[in-house]
């Protein structure tokens, strides 16, 4: 292991105001792809992800659920289907996953703050400007767009509080020198952007600590302020190597690496982060690389908008690999890309069904039928197409074009065995420079070549002649298993577990899975069993999927807000129900056949009612009643759900105890009514509705 060359590669650390969407896949994917190439080619792989657990809005957010800051990020990160559980989903080869509240980390940051705070690249002052709470970041006037936060769009407010800032400004031309002159930032597109955008208007002292929150790292020797967000979670690249801390030793094996990250966060990433590895006098990152955005309808996705992707609904129904493969395949990696499900099926079917999944059945289809699933001695590659093999990965340039009509099937022969030879080198290339698009595309070209050898060839027509033409369809058909086990070879950073039954399939061993064998030909075994498996890659029905799909993976606001039930919150809802029946039958008995059900409303956030249908409701209905404080009448017989937290069910809970019937009645009258006009729905008593209301009130 001390031999290998090393590699260290991270994903952002993902926020857990709530549940993550196809967007953090999307990232999370493509740097595992990278970490599985690499690991494949023989590097020691240090491959980090983790979450970024502490800032204002987790507190705002902890209190509206009635939990902890530190509750509410354990149920999403470590919860049923949350970010750990999302990873382990989508087969994710991380070797560390931190949470900036472990302690090792905490250890860091105070440590790093004090570093920092006394070579004076960190001073106290008074912050006045322009905050943005759901980005954590401080504006000033200027750099507003719209009045609003430049990255997220959102309103800011006024603050102003006493705070510690990091000498930012002090590293300007260091990072303006790092991001003009050398390949520090990828794709070079984003380097304009930042020069403009943040070096040239001049970049004014970062502000590093808060005091109007709590829920943060506390400054050791300063403990009324918290460690400002991107100072806690930009670090955690180093600290979760051992950086300043007792739990690790391996940052000088390790660092420097490579981080990939969305664009939206950039500007941290290129400006923020190597200014402050400056001030501790550390080395830069080899790469930071800012891949662009899955949107969705033209917009990106976003989790206040309620607008994302939910990808364990896609990876459960069109399977974790097919899905993989979507993303890295169909997205070229520095840019913007539009989702739908109409692309994601297309995908499916046209590269994975129609090309790979059709090569490998067709191939070890015909192997069965014609030799018993294992092809004879001496059907292998031949010397001369070894030494075209060995010219191609030397680098050589090989012209094999035919002249006439007449072609010699030999020709078919080498160009498949030249496309196969040179595609290891054309696909490392691809890989080691970010895109993973690309690298995929240079390996369909051979697969796409290789259902043309097929065509070309026409095993079933020397078929029919066993004893002139055996020998001959023999070959071909080892051809086709070589190119699809060096094939299989280099998908299988993007869809390992189907490249472990593709293998099985055509009789590979673990022997010729090996990246050294990915460009020689001739490595698998002549006589390998080759069995007619289960369809790597079936054909989807687009019609009946998107059907099947509809109004479902696009998870609502209200879904991405919710949070699991501990036992304790499931007893105490069981507890708060029992306690209401009284006053649901007797609301039912005032309002008789108006309504079929009066029931405790798990739905409702805010508002005390609202109408909805005898069944499970919707997500978009959920979404609805959780926003808009009411709900939606579902022209069905109409269920009459209260809030029991509301100041109505207390009032209707007071009159049951007294016996006031009257009050009761009355109450009972009002939700409903108030429940129609939520629901958008005709009063059958407007005027006495208002007499009704006006009487509450006194």
């Amino acid at each position: 292991m001390e031999n290998k060359k090393r590699f260290y590669i991270t994903t952002p650390i993902y926020y857990p105001s709530d549940k993550l969407h196809i967007g953090h896949t999307y990232c999370t994917v493509a740097t595992d792809a990278l970490a599985r190439y690499k690991r494949l080619a023989g590097y020691d792989v240090m491959f980090l992800t983790g979450t970024d657990e502490h800032g204002q809005k987790i507190e705002n957010k902890a209190a509206e659920a009635g939990v902890t800051p530190k509750e509410f990020v354990d149920r999403i990160v470590e919860g049923p289907r949350g970010v750990k559980d999302l990873w382990k989903l989508m087969n994710i080869s991380n070797d560390r996953f931190i949470r900036t509240t472990d302690d090792y980390h905490v250890q860091s940051i105070q440590r790093i703050f004090k570093k920092m705070y006394d070579k004076g690249d960190i001073y106290k002052g008074t912050y006045k400007g322009k905050y943005c709470t759901p980005c954590e970041s401080f504006w000033t006037e200027s750099q507003l767009k719209d009045g609003c936060c430049p990255d997220c769009g959102r309103p800011v407010v006024d603050a102003e509080e006493e705070a510690y800032f990091f000498r930012l400004s002090k590293y300007a031309d260091r990072i303006r020198d790092l991001l003009v002159n050398t390949d520090f930032l990828q794709p070079r597109s984003r380097v304009n952007e930042m020069v403009k955008n943040f070096i040239d208007p001049g970049l004014e002292d970062l502000c590093v600590s808060r005091t109007s929150f709590t829920w943060g790292i506390p400054v050791d020797f300063d403990p009324k302020h918290v460690v400002y967000v991107w100072l806690d979670a930009l670090t955690n690249y180093i600290t979760a190597l051992g950086y300043e801390n007792d739990r690790y030793d391996e940052y000088h094996k390790y660092w420097p690496g490579i981080n990939i990250v969305g664009k939206e966060i950039v500007r941290f990433h290129s400006i923020i982060w190597p200014a402050m590895l400056m001030s501790l006098g550390e080395p830069l990152p080899k790469h930071v690389f800012g891949h662009g955005w899955l949107l969705l309808d033209g917009g990106k996705m976003s989790k206040s908008k309620g607008n994302v992707v939910d990808p364990y609904l896609l990876a459960e129904h069109f399977g974790v690999d097919a899905l993989r493969f979507f993303l890295m395949r169909t997205f070229p990696f520095g840019s913007d890309g539009n989702f739908s499900n109409e692309l994601l099926i297309q995908t499916i079917n046209t590269d994975l069904a129609n090309d790979l999944g059709n090569l490998v059945s067709r191939t070890t289809a015909m192997v069965n039928k014609y030799f018993g699933g294992s092809l004879p001695a001496g059907c292998g590659a031949t010397a001369d197409e070894q030494q075209l093999a060995a010219m191609v990965r030397m680098g050589s340039t090989v012209e094999l074009s035919a002249n006439g009509e007449t072609v010699d099937p030999v020709l078919y022969d080498a160009q498949l065995v030249a496309m196969a030879a040179g595609l290891k080198k054309a696909y490392a290339h691809e890989m080691d420079t970010f895109a993973p698009h690309n690298a995929l595309s240079e390996v369909f070209k051979v697969i796409q070549r290789a259902n043309k050898y097929i065509d070309e060839n026409a095993p079933w027509a020397l078929a029919k002649d066993m004893e002139a033409n055996g020998g001959r369809l023999a070959h071909v058909l080892y051809n086709l298993l070589e190119a699809t086990r060096i094939c299989g070879i280099l998908l299988t950073p993007f869809m390992p577990e189907s490249m472990e039954k593709l293998f099985v399939q055509i009789g590979a061993g673990k022997d010729v899975q090996t990246w050294d064998s990915a460009d020689l030909w001739g490595t698998l075994p002549e006589t390998a069993a080759v069995v007619k498996g289960e369809n790597l890659f079936p054909r989807v029905d687009a019609e009946k999927a998107l059907a099947e799909l509809d109004g479902k993976q696009f998870k609502s606001v209200a879904d991405e807000d919710a949070l699991p039930q501990t036992e304790e919150e499931k007893k105490a809802a069981q507890e708060k129900a029992e306690a209401g029946k009284p006053v649901l039958e007797a609301v039912k008995e005032a309002l008789g056949d108006q309504v079929k059900e009066v029931r405790i409303s798990s739905i409702l956030k805010s508002g005390a009612c609202c109408l909805t249908a005898d069944g499970p409701v919707s997500l978009e209905m959920e979404k609805y009643m959780n926003k808009v404080e009411g709900g939606q009448h579902m022209k069905a017989d109409r269920v009459l759900e209260l809030n029991a937290d509301s100041a109505p069910f207390a009032a209707l809970k007071k009159a049951v105890d007294a016996g006031d019937k009257d009050t009761v009645s009355k109450y009972s009258a009002l939700l409903y009514d108030q429940a129609l006009l939520l629901a958008g729905l005709p009063l059958e008593d407007p005027a006495g509705f208002a007499q009704m209301v006006s009487s509450l009130m006194v």
